[in-house]
């Protein structure tokens, strides 16, 4: 079934507000003060994005590739797999969904906002960050993971096997950010996506938290190019190889 492009960029609107709801929900649960999970682990949060997005995979797969993310759409339509003319609204979807998202997970940790005294930790529950405070391994780190996730979901979802049973292919991709996130997210968090970490840190910016510290602009560009190079650089070894 074709859809409007209405329905599915309300598809990716939502599909990446989940993805913030649960994603950087499940840090703000681990890094702020007074919550039920605080110092839950690093597992937590893996287990929190790799639900974050499998079930937006699960529930607009079938509408509008689920691609909650401007990497994946930059990447698919340099790469010949998706139309040009429906990039700018999908991102401008993403972004809207992000924010919303990232509200959400505002509002529900209000109070614990208000206790939180580490503005390490109230950034992470925004955006990413480099541990070792290096430009360079931030854009590796972000690149790279990227690309593993943009070629191992093509592989699940556009496959003969994940073509067959788009489900099963979605709950694999959910698996693979988990993964991605307890095998390469030590260096940066991570984001391997543009709208996740851009709307986030504004919000984080214009948001009335005390305590907040900066918001660290200078380093901004970092997760949004890194991603979509390492996207497109993922899409196109999919393309040549399994396509």
């Amino acid at each position: 079934m074709e859809y409007s492009l209405f329905t599915k960029l309300a598809a990716e609107f939502f599909g990446t507000a989940i993805l913030m709801i649960f994603g950087n929900g499940s840090v703000a649960n681990v890094e702020l003060k007074n919550t039920k999970g605080h110092h839950a682990g690093w597992l937590n949060i893996a287990m929190g994005y790799g639900f974050g997005v499998m079930f937006p995979v699960l529930m607009f797969g079938a509408v509008s590739g689920a691609h909650i993310n401007p990497a994946m759409t930059i990447a698919q339509a340099v790469n010949g797999l998706f139309p040009w003319d429906e990039v700018l609204p999908y991102i401008i979807a993403q972004l809207l969904g992000a924010a919303l998202g990232q509200f959400i997970v505002y509002l529900t940790y209000y109070p614990h906002y208000k206790d939180t005294d580490d503005p390490e930790a109230i950034l992470a529950t925004f955006c990413t960050t480099d541990a070792d405070n290096k430009k360079l391994n931030y854009f590796l780190n972000e690149m790279f993971g990227t690309l593993v996730l943009v070629f191992g979901a093509l592989c699940c979802l556009m496959d003969p096997w994940g073509e067959k049973d788009p489900a099963a292919a979605a709950i694999v991709v959910g698996f693979i950010v988990w993964g991605l996130v307890t095998s390469m997210g030590g260096p940066t968090g991570p984001g391997l996506n543009p709208a996740r970490d851009l709307m986030p840190r504004l919000l984080h910016a214009i948001l009335p938290i005390p305590s907040k510290g900066t918001s660290r602009w200078k380093e901004a560009w970092i997760p949004v190019v890194a991603p979509i190079v390492g996207a497109i650089i993922g899409c196109w070894l999919f393309v040549v190889f399994f396509g």
